[in-house]
Formats: structure tokens, C-alpha cells, sequence
């Protein structure tokens, strides 16, 4: 961040823990000429739900503390509700939202899990493990969001789902901005500080 600060370049940054506090002092001085933008994964609101799908990262408290935090310092903060997971996390998504904008959060984004590759395998093996009593359901879940498979590779829908259980995560994603977003918006940065952006010379090399 400070090669970042030094060569005035924008920076976004996503995180899922409070460590960021850290560098406070810098993520200031940035935002002092719109640098910089956060994004605050919170994937959940009851900590059982957070110590079994993110075991050893931030406490939900400590999240939406360090979204309150960063707000206070004008630091433009996005939430990452994601991935959202049916039988699982997806049932939280308008109290998510709820939560990260009173936060300070200025806005919000999802995605529909899909477990491309050999997650699909680490992912069964895992749920089988963690929530047996939920892993048919949750499994046979996803395979509805992606036409039958746990997976879907097509650009523009991997991430968006189709079907029934996905537009209904779609439609709560829509009333959630109505209700606790409207009027916020995430800020364009500040690209005119950076040579790369004004004569196309990579100065910074």
C-alpha cells in the first residue's frame, strides 16, 4: 500500500479479516485523494455459521467493527456477501445487508456458489463432515442453481445461478439494496494521479 500511496495509484482491497486496521494511517492518507476502496467479506451473522465455513478468520463482530471503523474514516467500504449458499447462509442474505449498511457499508455484492474443478469434491467431503443432517439437501440445492451440476463455467452465469433457488437469492439481493442501500453507491477511483492512466507510461517499473 505504500508503493500504492507513493505512486498515487488506486488500489481496492478485499479482506475477510480486522488486520487491515493495521495500516489505518495509510488507507487514510490514500482516501485523502480517493485511492482507495475496501471490500469487507461477511458471510454470515451467527458466529457457529462463520467458525464452520471460515474457521481462524475474524469474528462477525470484528468484521462489522472494522466496516464501522473504515466508514468513519470516509473509507468507502463494500460488502462481499459471498459466496451465498443455499440451506445454508442464503436465508441471511437481507439481515446481511442490514447490518453491513448500518455498518457504514455503502454497498453490497454476492455470488451464488458454484464449486468448479475439485472444490466440488473438497466441498461434499467437507458438508458430509460438518453438517451431515444438511448435506443432501444443501448439495442438491446448488445442483438446481446450475442446471443440475454443482457447477456451472459459462461467463456472466457462474456466478449469477439460474433456476428457481437462484432467482430467489436474485430477488432478495433486490429488495435488500431497496431497503437498506438506497441512496449509497460505491465510488469510482481516482485513476487521473497515476501516469499509467494519464500518458500510458508505466512510470512505476
Amino acid at each position: 500500500m505504500e508503493i500504492f500511496l507513493k505512486y498515487r495509484h488506486p488500489v481496492g482491497i478485499i479482506t475477510k479479516n480486522a488486520t487491515i486496521l493495521r495500516d489505518l494511517d495509510i488507507l487514510k492518507e490514500l482516501q485523502a485523494n480517493n485511492l482507495v476502496g475496501v471490500n469487507v467479506s461477511v458471510t454470515s451473522l451467527s458466529e457457529k455459521t462463520r467458525r464452520i465455513l471460515e474457521p481462524r478468520t475474524a469474528s462477525i463482530s470484528k468484521r462489522l467493527k472494522t466496516i464501522e471503523t473504515l466508514s468513519k474514516h470516509q473509507i468507502p467500504v463494500n460488502a462481499m456477501l459471498a459466496p451465498i449458499i443455499p440451506g445454508i447462509n442464503s436465508h441471511e442474505l437481507l439481515n446481511l445487508a442490514k447490518a453491513t449498511s448500518a455498518h457504514g457499508a455503502v454497498s453490497f455484492g454476492f455470488t451464488v456458489v458454484r464449486l468448479n474443478g475439485a472444490i466440488g469434491q473438497i466441498f461434499k467431503d467437507w458438508i458430509e463432515k460438518a453438517l451431515p443432517s444438511k448435506a443432501e439437501k444443501v448439495l442438491h440445492l446448488i445442483q438446481q442453481c446450475h442446471g443440475g451440476s454443482i457447477n456451472n463455467s459459462e461467463f456472466g452465469v457462474r456466478n449469477r445461478g439460474q433456476g428457481q433457488v437462484a432467482q430467489q437469492i436474485h430477488d432478495m439481493a433486490r429488495l435488500a439494496k431497496h431497503k437498506y442501500f438506497k441512496g449509497k453507491q460505491f465510488p469510482s477511483l481516482n485513476k487521473e494521479l497515476h501516469a499509467i492512466y494519464k500518458d500510458g507510461q508505466t512510470r512505476l517499473f
